[in-house]
């Protein structure tokens, strides 16, 4: 039986005989259909599992046998159908993972990604290398995931977490104080570094980098906040901006860092040249091998 079309079959069936539906045939009927677009099938037929059920994978495994009540199943196959049009998952469960911690996530805020991982080992090198540098901005911090993870690692790192969506902001504050670091991180709204005095030892961003017409081809742009993606005619409008306030910004010794868009791994390191001449340039790849952040130093 198709366990996605007992919904429709249900208000036909006399009473006493709703159709019964084990964890296990769900499971095998909803990866097959999942399999079809995503390559995580079964992870994510388990996770929405577990986000309906209330329950760990470790209690799926346990329990194969257990029967889905009726409105669970049509929860279930309800997310189902959305993840088959393309909806986010996180957005779907609300959460996502970000080096080993656990973010709310919402339509209002850019889902973190396994490459911004990469800007946080760097990070996390670097502090780990200047113990006396400890003030950190993160620009367009979104739900928060650098500032967040970064302020978890030091419980010193002085953080400032700036973005122009009070909407994101919202978000960022929620997640620092579920991971009780609210007391580290001063949360602003604001238009990058325009009008802010402090400087600081560390910038990082991961700021909209993907060029406007390419956005437009994308999947991303239908269910995420276009004003976390939109990098302009080359992708590079805001972080060109971000680089020219930095100047006043930057404590002496400190670095920049950013997340940029594979395409740019020529491109943003000249324009890093001609806007912060005589600071040292490199890019750093990611698993996949592509050039994915710059990193500046004095």
């Amino acid at each position: 039986m198709n366990y996605h079309n007992e919904t429709r079959l249900i208000d036909c069936l006399p009473m006493g005989m709703m159709t019964k539906t084990k964890i296990v045939d769900w499971l095998s009927e909803s990866t097959k259909l999942l399999a079809e677009i995503s390559e995580l099938a079964s992870l994510e037929t388990r996770v929405i599992l577990c986000h309906v059920l209330d329950k760990p994978r470790e209690w799926l495994v346990l329990h194969p046998d257990f029967e889905l009540e009726q409105r669970q199943l049509d929860l279930l196959n309800l997310m189902i159908t959305r993840l088959q049009t393309g909806e986010p998952l996180p957005y779907l469960v609300g959460k996502q993972a970000f080096f080993g911690l656990e973010f709310k996530v919402t339509p209002d805020v850019l889902i973190p990604r396994p490459e911004t991982e990469l800007l946080i080992e760097e990070c996390i090198s670097w502090l780990e290398e200047h113990p006396a540098k400890r003030k950190l901005a993160d620009i367009g911090t979104g739900s928060g995931a650098i500032a967040i993870t970064l302020a978890d690692r030091f419980e010193d790192l002085d953080v400032t977490a700036i973005d122009i969506s009070a909407k994101a902001l919202d978000i960022a504050i929620q997640n620092a104080d579920l991971l009780n670091v609210a007391h580290q991180i001063k949360f602003t709204q604001n238009d990058l570094l325009e009008n802010i005095v402090d400087r600081y030892d560390v910038i990082a961003a991961n700021l909209p980098y993907i060029p406007t017409q390419k956005l437009n081809t994308l999947t991303v742009a239908r269910y995420e906040p276009v004003l976390a993606l939109d990098g302009g005619q080359d992708g590079l409008g805001i972080i060109n901006r971000l680089l020219q306030q930095s100047r006043e910004h930057l404590k002496p010794g400190g670095m920049i860092i950013l997340e940029i868009e594979e395409g740019q791994f020529e491109s943003a390191p000249i324009l890093a040249d001609t806007l912060l001449p005589g600071m040292k340039k490199s890019i750093i790849n990611d698993l996949a091998n592509h050039p994915r952040i710059l990193k500046i130093m004095v």
